[in-house]
């Protein structure tokens, strides 16, 4: 029954996770890490796809590893974000929502700032 609640929350924060690949406002690392780590007690085999993955593979394994995250996903996600939450900003006549979209702004930005950064050598020596 455990490990079905695993896979459960484990689908779900891939989901989410998907989405917020998307939806700049949803972050997408912490859910993938929840998949992983819901994935690796609920079912060997949906860990080992989610690790093996093409494209979220490397992307987990690198983080996991405490290597980083290359500059160029930093780059991508922080202007992704900003232009979605200017437009956001724009978009929404109430100034209180304008101020509240700040808040996972500037949380998301410094959290990447602050994550190490994959340089490119590190990146050509990891396994896809």
């Amino acid at each position: 029954m455990i490990k079905i609640l695993f896979n459960v929350v484990g689908t779900l924060a891939l989901f989410l996770a998907l989405l917020g690949i998307f939806l700049p406002l949803l972050p997408t690392t912490p859910f993938l890490l929840l998949a992983s780590a819901c994935y690796l007690r609920g079912s060997t085999r949906a860990h080992r796809w989610l690790m093996g993955n093409r494209i979220l593979g490397p992307y987990l394994r690198n983080i996991q590893a405490g290597r980083g995250i290359p500059m160029r996903s930093k780059v991508i996600a922080l202007t992704m974000m900003w232009a979605s939450l200017a437009f956001s900003a724009w978009y929404v006549p109430l100034p209180w929502v304008r101020v509240l979209l700040l808040v996972p702004g500037i949380g998301v930005t410094i959290y990447l700032l602050r994550m190490k950064t994959l340089t490119p050598q590190e990146l050509e020596g990891t396994p896809d």
